[in-house]
């Protein structure tokens, strides 16, 4: 898009992991029977009254540190107003004004607040599709009704789809390595809305936006953005205005629907919760909080390159995947000092990720660190060349053991610099003169001719380097 510029904010709902909700103590627990986790607090029912969840409140001051938020020294709870059948009171506590976490910044992108709030209960749509549209009828589960969320609201600082994804995939590290929630993207623990505009390149004024709700993938944020700006961009190309609505996207179709407009927009109502006193975490408490803050996949990223001397992308790649950068980290202590680490983050996000796929636990898979390692190393050696390692990391994954045993027992030890190699190299220049003399007349892609003769012949276990080295010193090259 060379005309417009992309604006992006983003709206993410962290669910804490603490044993009770925000503010009762019933438990949290993903998948139980519906409603057998509800007390006439979370109820709403009258006369009761809430009691702050502290374990929430130092987690909630955790994240806004690691996002190097401005803790406030006093915060609010709010009732924030609405009707709906997941929100019994008639009203979530929220916070509005002042938040626990004021602003901050993440790689970049600024933050305008992080802040608590209890939330709504489960609506189950009872249908084919799943959804409200077409539903015979809906149910109600309380037992999510007052989980602790954070909610992080960033500035519109973000400007495309790639970039969205990429950066919730850094605060999604950056969460869980904290140890305050799953961030299960898949049972909701991460959600995220996203507010789109567009506007000629050049200008300050934001164009009107829109919302995206309730996305819960990577993959599907991406999606969702890139067509929401490509239909904004389509509107404006021919004249037509964008009206400020809240959408939906299928992942399924690919299209956006409106759900509701500007108009039906809700009036919040916000006031002060009379019923809860403001929060005030004294500095020893957020000293303490902030001493425990453990390495974040951002410094991480940047102790791999700077000390590992690992490519940028694949240190991040390794750093924002916490299971990843932990197996990571696991093979280079299996392969102790002098580890070849490049070679070693190459294969873990390279052949391995593409063999059990990329959001696997490597942990959990077939290869040992110590088997990753030792084929590495074997490599190295040469005692087996990268084709043959491929075969040796495709039996690891299917069934594990040993490479060195692996390599044995499938024939795939590398041909070194032997005479049996030089008669083959000799065959193979007999068997192509044509390639030959293209290559004494400068042509020295045609190389692969020979090369493909020689490792039809070796089934694969010659050194291609090395062939190289022969084949120019038989030609005089």
């Amino acid at each position: 898009m060379a005309e417009y510029e992309a604006v992006i904010g983003l709206e993410i709902h962290v669910q804490l992991s603490t044993q009770t909700k925000m503010f009762c103590g019933c438990k949290l627990s993903f998948g139980d029977t519906p409603n057998t986790h509800t007390c006439p607090v979370c109820l709403g029912h009258p006369g009761t009254l809430p009691v702050p969840n502290h374990e929430a409140i130092r987690s909630a001051i955790k994240i806004g540190l690691a996002l190097n938020c401005d803790i406030a020294p006093r915060s609010m709870f709010h009732r924030k107003n609405y009707f709906y059948p997941d929100l019994p009171k008639g009203y979530q506590i929220s916070q509005f004004d002042p938040p626990i976490c004021g602003e901050g910044e993440l790689a970049g992108v600024q933050l305008e607040r992080a802040h608590m709030e209890e939330d709504a209960a489960k609506n189950i749509h009872v249908g084919e599709s799943g959804r409200v549209q077409g539903a015979s009828r809906t149910v109600v589960d309380y037992n999510r009704g007052g989980t602790p969320l954070v909610e992080i609201v960033t500035k519109p600082d973000i400007h495309s789809g790639a970039q969205a994804r990429e950066w919730l995939q850094l605060l999604r590290a950056t969460v869980k390595q904290l140890g305050v929630s799953d961030v299960n993207m898949e049972e909701g623990s991460l959600r995220c809305d996203a507010n789109i505009s567009i506007r000629r390149v050049g200008q300050t004024e934001l164009g009107t936006k829109t919302e995206l709700k309730n996305m819960n993938s990577f993959r599907f944020i991406e999606r969702g953005i890139d067509a929401e700006i490509a239909r904004q961009t389509a509107l404006l190309d021919v004249g037509e205005k964008v009206s400020q609505e809240t959408l939906h996207f299928d992942p399924a179709s690919g299209s956006l629907t409106s759900l509701r407009s500007k108009e039906e927009a809700h009036d919040y109502r916000y006031f002060p919760e009379p019923d809860l006193v403001p929060v005030a975490p004294s500095e020893a408490l957020i000293d303490e909080i902030r001493a425990s803050l453990p390495e974040l996949p951002l410094q991480k990223a940047e102790r791999y390159e700077k000390e590992l001397g690992i490519a940028t992308d694949t240190a991040k790649f390794l750093a924002f995947n916490a299971d990843l950068g932990a197996y990571f980290e696991s093979v280079l202590a299996v392969a102790g000092d002098g580890a070849d680490t490049k070679r070693i983050g190459d294969w873990v996000t390279g052949e391995l990720i593409a063999r059990i796929g990329a959001d696997a636990n490597p942990a959990e898979s077939k290869v040992t660190p110590e088997a990753l390692a030792r084929l590495i190393e074997l490599v190295k050696e040469k005692a087996v060349n990268n084709t043959g390692a491929k075969l040796v990391l495709d039996k690891l994954v299917e069934s594990g053991g040993d490479p060195d045993a692996i390599v044995e027992s499938e024939g795939l030890a590398a041909m070194g610099d032997s005479d049996e190699l030089a008669g083959i190299i000799d065959a193979a220049l007999e068997a192509n003169p044509k390639a030959a003399d293209d290559m004494r007349a400068g042509n020295m892609k045609a190389i692969g001719a020979i090369i493909g003769f020689v490792m039809k012949q070796t089934q694969g276990r010659a050194d291609g380097g090395e062939v190289t080295r022969i084949v120019r010193e038989k030609l005089g090259l």
